[in-house]
């Protein structure tokens, strides 16, 4: 894909600030009307934005519909519901020490804003921030990513068909791009993709004190306790780790899971498997394949990690891995230090007392499973979700002791597909939140606003401070 030039960039940067400063954006009616035209447009280019997810990534078209294009129309619908009242001034109230002044709170948008994607959900992930970007009256730059180049042209020419290029504009290009991207200044960025790369973000954002959305990943863990429900916990997670064949920011990526339910839950795990996809999941259209042959050999490559216990087929041509169990995992070992990203799942079993059963760990422990587990994950970076299958009492105990962006209890992924709840991550996971009114909120800058009639103007509050003791008395 070649790379949108300097000079261009420069000249749709100073556009848009332009136009946002022309005060255009700032009507209600203005931004209501550019989300539906933004709706039609999802509506329009459907089938085309399936087709690219289908040409880049082997998504089927129901995935792609339900993972991606529906998100965007429902977060544009809410929006569309909710906007005025959002936007709408509001009354605080004013003590007695302000008197006669009255005292409100304003959104105003922060102005010219930069999204840059990732690859692994090309659609969801560029176009859900730029319907926070709208309704709260700013500006943005797209920028999808190089690894999709048939989705990244599709959005790019849907982009073009609805909206004014100084108002909603995308750039093309490799990691030169980005760069020179982000030595534009710009009001807010809003960055979803790995830590390493927010780091280079946060940076640049840091020379222009540019506030930012950071959506990264991590290692999620998934905990099985002996008080489970095995075939649910397997189907649910069968379900997680295959979508999208685990290129989920949110995939469950590791598994602690009590001893005496181990077994049981490989078996069930490899029948639903089976279940959702048939007996040859290679020749099964909704699974997906890796993005490229990199990516395939990273995630291949985790196999010489551990034993393999379930899985484990490959085909390098098509980019095919099949879903992969491994134990025996050395915790230092990057199966267990880098995000998987793909539908490889290690096993790390320990029994009542806290201990690994692995011949990588032949120390044992004094302890508990649920102490244990504890410990594990809060000795660790702290992930964008977690995942604990049990007993929902165990489960919020657990939570209440650890740290994530989110999560579920006996679920997975499936608390980013409420639009009434945020979805943010947290330390290495990321920081700030979106969805719903947390876009709107992303985008804007709460202002207090002081508004102080002129028939009455009390002295106290001038030197020399008259009446101080008594004044004192009501502060």
């Amino acid at each position: 894909m070649e790379n949108t030039s300097t000079e261009t960039i420069i000249r749709i940067h100073q556009a848009q600030k332009e136009y946002f400063h022309s005060g255009a954006t700032l009507d209600i009616g203005f931004r209501k009307q550019m989300l539906k035209k933004f709706l039609n447009a999802m509506e329009v280019w459907e089938d085309k934005l399936a087709l690219a997810l289908w040409t880049d990534l082997h998504k089927s078209y129901e995935e792609a519909y339900l993972t991606e294009i529906s998100i965007v129309k429902a977060e544009i619908r809410n929006h569309l519901k909710h906007v005025g009242g959002w936007a709408r001034r509001k009354k605080a109230h004013s003590p007695l020490k302000l008197f006669p002044s009255r005292s409100y709170i304003v959104k105003e948008p922060l102005g010219c804003s930069l999204i840059i994607s990732p690859w692994n959900y090309p659609v969801q992930l560029l176009l859900n921030p730029l319907v926070g970007a709208i309704s709260s009256g700013c500006t943005a730059v797209l920028k999808p990513s190089p690894y999709v180049p048939t989705v990244s042209r599709t959005i790019e020419e849907m982009i073009k068909s609805t909206f004014e290029e100084r108002y909603v504009a995308v750039v093309q290009g490799n990691r030169d791009v980005n760069t020179m991207l982000l030595e534009q200044r710009w009001d807010l960025i809003f960055f979803t993709g790995s830590p390493s790369l927010a780091r280079k973000v946060m940076t640049a954002a840091a020379r222009n004190l540019t506030p930012v959305v950071l959506e990264l990943g991590g290692k999620s863990p998934c905990i099985i306790d002996r008080t489970a429900d095995i075939k649910t916990a397997a189907k649910r997670l069968a379900w997680g780790k295959t979508l999208n064949s685990g290129q989920t920011c949110i995939a469950p990526d590791y598994i602690l899971i009590h001893k005496d339910v181990k077994d049981k839950f490989v078996q069930a795990f490899a029948e639903e498997v089976r279940n959702l996809h048939g007996d040859d999941i290679k020749e099964d259209r909704h699974y997906v394949r890796m993005v490229n042959d990199k990516a395939f050999e990273r995630v291949t490559g985790y196999f010489k990690d551990g034993r393999i216990i379930y899985g484990g087929r490959t085909d390098a041509e098509s980019r095919f891995i099949e879903p992969t169990l491994i134990e025996d995992v050395a915790l230092d070992s990057p199966l267990m230090t880098e995000e998987i990203f793909g539908p490889v799942f290690p096993i790390i079993t320990i029994d009542d007392n806290g201990s690994i059963i692995s011949p990588c760990h032949p120390e044992r422990s004094e302890g508990t499973f649920k102490k244990a587990v504890m410990e594990f994950i809060t000795s660790r970076e702290k992930p964008l979700a977690f995942y604990y299958f049990g007993k929902e009492s165990e489960g919020w105990e657990i939570i209440s002791r650890t740290s994530s962006g989110g999560g579920c209890i006996n679920d997975v992924i499936m608390h980013i597909a409420n639009e009434n709840v945020p979805f943010g991550g947290v330390g290495n996971s990321g920081m700030g939140r979106y969805h719903s009114k947390e876009s709107f909120e992303a985008f804007s800058h709460t202002r207090s606003i002081i508004a102080t009639g002129t028939r009455i103007d009390l002295p106290f509050r001038y030197m020399p401070y008259k009446l101080f003791g008594l004044v004192k008395k009501i502060l």
